[in-house]
């Protein structure tokens, strides 16, 4: 597959090293990165969340208070009035939330072996928590592997386990290649269902544990998908194995509630299913995740 157009959005940020190292002008290596990124569509990957919006029982709830008002703050400073202190609750869940490594433990052990309560207290994470995120992935290669369309289906059934074949086949389909390294984002078509708190939080389709395996053998550096709790709730079987896989035993970042409703279509269209995904999770010290705010750039 020619990845030639992808390649040059990704990379166009490296002009700017190769200037500074005395390779070109930066005038030009600067004139190239803007009209690269400026061409480049931005696809949004975040639904709108709020205190209604679909949440396990087990997490926080969502609470937010507007502190000071415009109405109270009038006067306060000549001419000016203004509303802050927005009070945000709501642990680390959103829509889409990334999972830090320290978010989950396997016998005990976090990923890379560290015993998980001598690594917790009651501020947070002592090790691994999403302030590690590294900065070097803030833009990766993300890859959509669109499972409910090569399965020709809106959204998979209530409860279906993605397998590590439905991968391999929608992989090959696509023809795109998972790489070592790449963010993989898995579309089951349930984010539609994102307002139908009912059916979004009832049996849902994702990976199960031989997808994971796959996943983890591939090396990938993030997985996400468009449901609740990323990997498949089936009405009964082995539950969250994805998260024992990917987090305690790899290291691999799990997203959870990615829109990828708008993204879809604009890849299939493109007939080539790579992007630049952006994800920046704040700097949150010794928390178990992140609501975050994500997109993807898609070459024009």
């Amino acid at each position: 597959m020619n990845t030639h157009r992808f390649t040059r959005a990704l990379a166009c940020s490296a002009l700017l090293a190769l200037a500074a190292a005395g390779g070109m002008p930066a005038a030009n290596a600067q004139a190239d990165l803007l009209r690269s990124m400026q061409s480049a569509q931005v696809v949004d990957l975040n639904f709108v969340w709020d205190s209604r919006s679909p949440l396990l029982a087990f997490n926080p709830p969502f609470a937010a208070s507007l502190v000071n008002t415009h109405k109270q703050t009038n006067g306060w400073i000549p001419q000016i009035a203004f509303a802050a202190d927005m009070m945000f609750f709501s642990g680390q869940h959103g829509a889409p939330t990334i999972d830090a490594l320290g978010h989950i433990s396997h016998d005990g052990k976090l990923f890379g072996g560290l015993p998980a309560d001598q690594n917790e207290g009651p501020n947070g994470l002592a090790a691994l928590g999403i302030e590690v995120y590294p900065k070097e992935k803030y833009v990766n290669r993300g890859v959509l592997l669109d499972v409910a369309r090569y399965k020709g289906m809106d959204a998979l059934a209530p409860g279906y386990e993605i397998t590590a074949a439905d991968l391999e086949a929608t992989a090959k389909a696509q023809g795109v290649e998972v790489r070592e390294g790449d963010s993989v984002l898995i579309r089951t078509g349930f984010g539609k269902l994102f307002g139908d708190k009912a059916k979004y939080m009832g049996l849902r389709p994702g990976p199960g544990e031989s997808a994971c395996n796959w996943l983890a053998a591939k090396k990938v550096f993030l997985s996400g998908d468009d449901q609740l709790t990323y990997e498949v709730y089936p009405e009964k079987g082995t539950i969250f194995p994805c998260h024992r896989i990917l987090i305690a035993d790899s290291g691999i970042y799990i997203v959870e509630n990615v829109n990828l409703e708008e993204l879809a279509p604009v890849l299939a269209a493109r007939k080539n299913y790579e992007f630049a995904l952006v994800i920046n999770p704040p700097r949150l010290r010794g928390m178990t995740g992140a609501a975050i705010n994500a997109f993807a750039i898609v070459p024009r």
